[in-house]
């Protein structure tokens, strides 16, 4: 049986975020020189509004160089139903969570505001340490 663990224990806390206003063609660049898939986006007060994932922007990417379309801001086409997890939830749970619903990742919530975000990476090197 698995030793117990949180999320705030395995989470990133160091995110790359976007602004609503952020033009989405500047976002896709930060994805791909930082190496990520998705990032959170909050407004000027630090609350989650959304998310930003590759398959969101390869869309943009395909619609701006094959159609000649222009692209907008992130607000346009991020994800505004984003869903989370506690800072406090057990890494257990979050496994679980991860293989019903298929998500890559999460953004972490602690009284409601944005503390991090936990992926599915992060949740197997706690269960490899939590055997």
């Amino acid at each position: 049986m698995l030793k117990s663990g949180l999320v705030k224990d395995y989470m990133s806390a160091h995110l790359v975020a976007f602004s609503p206003d952020m033009g989405v063609l500047q976002a896709i660049s930060m994805l791909i020189k930082k190496r990520i898939s998705g990032a959170p986006v909050i407004d000027k007060r630090g609350n989650l509004i959304g998310m930003l994932s590759e398959a969101d922007c390869l869309k943009i990417a395909f619609s701006t160089s094959y159609h000649a379309e222009t692209a907008g801001n992130v607000a346009e086409y991020m994800q505004s139903n984003v869903e989370t997890v506690d800072a406090d939830a057990s890494i257990v749970d979050v496994a679980a969570q991860f293989l019903r619903e298929g998500h890559r990742r999460y953004p972490v919530l602690k009284d409601n505001r944005l503390v991090g975000q936990i992926s599915r990476r992060d949740v197997l090197k706690a269960l490899e340490t939590l055997r």
